[in-house]
């Protein structure tokens, strides 16, 4: 089998990346993101003996926040941040550095990128992998902001455990949605899954629980409109009738509707971005700027299949060319681990 070479562009892994007085940490490779895509990344680059620095918002990326990943292999089923700590683990017993501080800025002058944080560090690359993610969708409706944290929330795994012998709402129709509905009634005594289509659209395995599971009752073809309350959330309004009535009381409100692709970074860099907003790659992972590539659900590559493998695959590739950028060669194809 193939294996990454020995050789890499900078030095060791487990070497200090080359630092002179009071200049910025400088790596071949700095990876923005903390999700699959980055770390699997990560991974490779490590094996590829390229100084890498990992820079995350929150460990384990949106899906460290899955209570049950099932498809993913050599798991039957595990917690997505028990998950995400597992390969976390990886990549530092490669000597890798995972950072918890949101990138700021990044500027590019004379073939290097130079990133400042929230905490106001700076970091130097010869090369960017942006596996930013996806955040939150929002509705945009009356009491979405108002209310959030006071039953309103846009995490199940954080915050069901807090719906005990309560009754929410849950609005979505996908996986996420699916997932969390089957967690959340867990801890409710009833959850209503709002989806304003006629079909949910989850994996197969999550549809069958919800029809199983007696806590758990879907209203089809209608939207929430507004989440009224007084100190907390209280009733929800929907644009169609449930039961004779558009008000349906509730204790807290889920939105689950899927998330945005994280480009903000991407758009400050001038990486092209699509007209829905994902990062525009080819099939090496590589953006319209040079030493930038990208990987993940940020990117337009499977916008419609996003999902842990699929952006880990796109991490490794990315963590390839961004090999092949850094020594103006061909990266030797891959053929096992």
């Amino acid at each position: 089998m193939n294996q990454p070479p020995n050789q890499q562009p900078n030095q060791q892994p487990n070497q200090q990346p080359n630092q002179q007085p009071n200049q910025p940490l400088a790596y071949d490779l700095i990876i923005v993101g903390s999700g699959p895509a980055g770390l699997v990344a990560s991974i490779y680059a490590s094996r590829y003996r390229m100084s890498n620095l990992v820079i995350g918002k929150q460990k384990g990326g949106t899906i460290g926040l899955a209570h049950k990943v099932e498809n993913w292999p050599g798991e039957v089923s595990i917690s997505g941040l028990d998950l995400m700590i597992k390969i976390e683990n990886q990549v530092q017993n490669l000597e890798t550095e995972i950072i918890y501080d949101p990138v700021e800025s990044i500027k590019k002058e004379n073939g290097i990128f130079t990133l400042i944080t929230d905490g106001e560090k700076k970091y130097q690359a010869k090369a960017l992998i942006l596996a930013t993610g996806t955040e939150r969708r929002k509705l945009q409706i009356p009491g979405e902001e108002e209310f959030l944290g006071k039953g309103v929330s846009f995490c199940t795994t954080c915050d069901a455990p807090f719906f005990r012998d309560k009754t929410v709402v849950l609005i979505g129709g996908g996986d996420a949605a699916c997932s969390g509905a089957v967690r959340t009634a867990e801890y409710a005594k009833k959850v209503y899954l709002v989806y304003r289509k006629d079909e949910l659209r989850a994996e197969p395995i999550w549809v069958n629980q919800i029809v199983k599971n007696p806590k758990i009752e879907v209203i089809y073809n209608t939207s929430v409109t507004e989440i009224k309350g007084d100190q907390v959330v209280e009733e929800v309004f929907l644009d169609n009738p449930y039961r004779g009535s558009k008000k349906l009381a509730t204790d807290g409100v889920f939105i689950e509707i899927g998330g945005v692709p994280g480009n903000e970074l991407a758009i400050l860099a001038g990486v092209e971005i699509d007209e829905s907003g994902y990062l525009k790659v080819n099939k090496e992972m590589k953006t319209s700027v040079k030493g930038i590539f990208a990987a993940g659900d940020t990117t337009d590559f499977l916008p419609h299949f996003q999902q842990m493998i699929s952006a880990a695959s796109m991490g490794a590739v990315a963590a390839s060319s961004a090999y092949q950028y850094l020594k103006h060669e061909s990266a030797p194809a891959q053929r096992g681990t």
